[in-house]
């Protein structure tokens, strides 16, 4: 994808941030990696008025070119720097997940789906002053082995090989977030083992969470219709 057109996909991105009511106002921020460096959003401006023009290239050291870059450009860099599978990161401020971060509250595995962010538990990082190399390093550690967690007191962060994957995570952190918030108004709601978690997380990896083959050791196995 060449660089304008990952741009244009990122203010597209932005935008459904804020349709999708897991961001509001100026807050959060968007990076991507691109060439040699990375594209990330511009310091406090509203996406409605954002353009392809005000997205910021930056390099891993720490220059760029173009508007002020996001305040927290530090933990978009690192995270990039560090993680060679994924080539996006997404911050945001959605409600139930910043409810969450308040009160330093690491997501169980209390429903299967936990497990769509690479491990048995969606961590909270501990509080750090926003746009901090100590933010960053704090978020490094949360997500080691993980492609979501918490910002304690803060909000979330989630990953992806691509913009699309990374909304889809970020909004589905943000639906685990409500429901656990709802589960514990009933008290603190069972949580599924380990070795379930290992099945599920496996699965997940092997069906592409649901466009792959059926569950290994299936015996009802689905099929194109005029196949045996």
């Amino acid at each position: 994808m060449t660089n304008e057109a990952l741009r244009e996909e990122m203010v597209s991105i932005c935008r459904r941030m804020n349709t999708s009511d897991i961001n509001q106002g100026t807050a959060g921020n968007l990076s991507v990696r691109s060439g040699d460096g990375f594209l990330i959003t511009p310091s406090s401006m509203p996406y409605d008025v954002m353009t392809p023009d005000d997205i910021v290239e930056m390099d891993f050291d720490g220059t760029y070119v173009g508007g002020r870059p996001s305040s927290e450009w530090r933990f978009h860099r690192d995270i990039l720097r560090a993680r060679e599978d994924i080539n996006v990161v997404l911050h945001c401020h959605s409600v139930y997940a910043t409810t969450l971060a308040c009160h330093h509250k690491t997501i169980p595995a209390f429903h299967y789906m936990t497990g769509v962010a690479g491990g048995t538990t969606i961590r909270c990082a501990r509080y750090a002053t926003f746009g901090t190399q100590a933010l960053s390093d704090a978020a490094l550690e949360a997500l080691e082995g993980r492609l979501a967690c918490l910002l304690g007191q803060h909000g979330q962060i989630s990953l992806g090989a691509s913009l699309e994957a990374a909304l889809w995570l970020a909004i589905e952190v943000e639906t685990l977030s409500r429901m656990y918030v709802q589960a514990l108004a009933l008290g603190e709601p069972p949580v599924l083992p380990d070795d379930e978690m290992e099945r599920v997380i496996a699965q997940m990896k092997r069906m592409s969470y649901g466009f792959g083959p059926e569950a290994e050791g299936s015996n009802d196995v689905a099929r194109p219709r005029g196949r045996s």
